[in-house]
């Protein structure tokens, strides 16, 4: 058989290894092949130009071009088709046209008759021949094979409510037989309805969740703040404390140096007396010593009674020292006062860490259901300030 036709109808292009059906048309082999692949789970093969069905799936013949028409096409080719531009080929994400051969343009239609997605190309087909009318088309959609009923093999077109699945129409024999069904278009109206109101619910949710969470940053800038704050006044205030207790050590060193010269200057005040007295004893002494040497016995008689009498005359004082004086008694009270104020430091500070304990912010969990939506924000959201 002669080739006189040049065109493929499914991918109108140049025919390439062409073949014929029974009904006469003419394709591409690898059109073809792809075209009835997709149909081999109908157990229906149609023509796709006249679309006359059959039962089997039919062996094509191929054919060869006759010379006249090789030569014109191969000595004066047509000028090439301009390639496809790069964003209308199928990337990773994208849902491929299941016609193309090579590399896939975006399909842009799925039919869910054919359970096949096309390009615009491949799918002029559906909106040009009546045969099609009857077809389904939907935007692009991928994973066909999760619309056909894994046991019957057919499209899945309704909804058993009973078990919650999607069903086709032979499931409604058997196994959905009785069960509460509806078709799938009437239960998405009646879920794109629930969808709506759990979509403002938790629209709701998002707008109460933004405010808490404006709530909380606000709470936490406060929190900053004052924590900065009583950083800055326990900064200032234990500087006070540094300054009086070195003013204290100031006053306290003073104090110890005073008592200290007035104790010295009283020393050496009674050192000078006795030393004093110590001479004129000396001399004394002397004077009794030459006396006893004397071989006047009228001097040595008129002279004793004048010296003894001056020696009875003069009472000495005395002069009383403490071998155990010390300055014990001021460090034991500094030290009094470092364990005290220790002692004390410690009790306040556990008395804040204690009391200081609150919790920042909580997440609430009632099992109750709040009666307002003001109960609802306290009893999701608690926040504390620590100062």
């Amino acid at each position: 058989m002669s080739l006189d036709q040049d065109i493929c109808y499914l991918c109108k292009e140049d025919l390439r290894d062409p073949v014929s059906i029974p009904c006469g048309h003419i394709f591409c082999s690898i059109c073809l092949k792809t075209y009835w692949d997709h149909a081999d789970h109908t157990g229906q093969y149609l023509c796709p130009q006249c679309r006359v069905t059959y039962n089997k799936r039919p062996n094509p013949r191929r054919l060869q071009s006759s010379r006249s028409s090789y030569s014109l096409r191969h000595s004066e080719p047509s000028p090439p088709a301009p390639p496809s531009p790069d964003y209308n080929y199928a990337g990773p994400r994208d849902v491929a046209c299941d016609i193309c051969i090579g590399k896939k343009l975006k399909a842009v239609k799925s039919c869910l008759m054919c359970l096949a997605s096309y390009c615009e190309k491949h799918l002029k087909p559906h909106y040009e021949s009546a045969t099609f009318k009857r077809h389904k088309l939907v935007d692009e959609i991928g994973h066909l094979d999760r619309q056909i009923c894994p046991q019957h093999q057919k499209g899945l077109e309704l909804y058993c409510r009973t078990d919650q699945m999607c069903i086709c129409v032979l499931c409604t024999v058997k196994e959905h037989k009785g069960h509460d069904m509806v078709s799938a278009e009437q239960e998405r109206t009646d879920m794109q309805q629930r969808l709506g109101a759990t979509q403002a619910e938790i629209q709701e949710k998002i707008h109460d969740r933004v405010k808490q969470m404006e709530e909380l940053k606000q709470a936490v800038d406060a929190l900053k703040s004052s924590a900065q704050r009583a950083l800055q006044e326990c900064e200032k205030l234990f500087g006070d404390m540094l300054h009086s207790i070195e003013r204290m050590q100031q006053e306290m060193a003073k104090l110890i140096s005073t008592n200290k010269k007035m104790a010295l200057n009283t020393a050496e005040g009674h050192m000078e007396r006795l030393g004093q007295e110590i001479a004129d004893l000396k001399r004394r002494d002397n004077e009794l010593t030459q006396l006893s040497r004397t071989e006047d016995h009228i001097h040595f008689i008129q002279s004793y009674h004048m010296l003894l009498a001056q020696t009875d005359a003069e009472e000495l004082p005395s002069v009383s020292v403490n071998p155990y004086f010390s300055f014990g008694s001021v460090t034991k009270t500094i030290s009094e006062l470092k364990q005290h104020l220790n002692e004390y430091s410690n009790e306040e500070l556990v008395k804040v860490a204690t009391t200081g304990q609150y919790t920042y912010c909580s997440v609430h969990r009632s099992s109750l259901a709040p009666r307002s939506r003001d109960e609802f924000l306290q009893r999701k959201f608690l926040c504390f300030s620590v100062f």
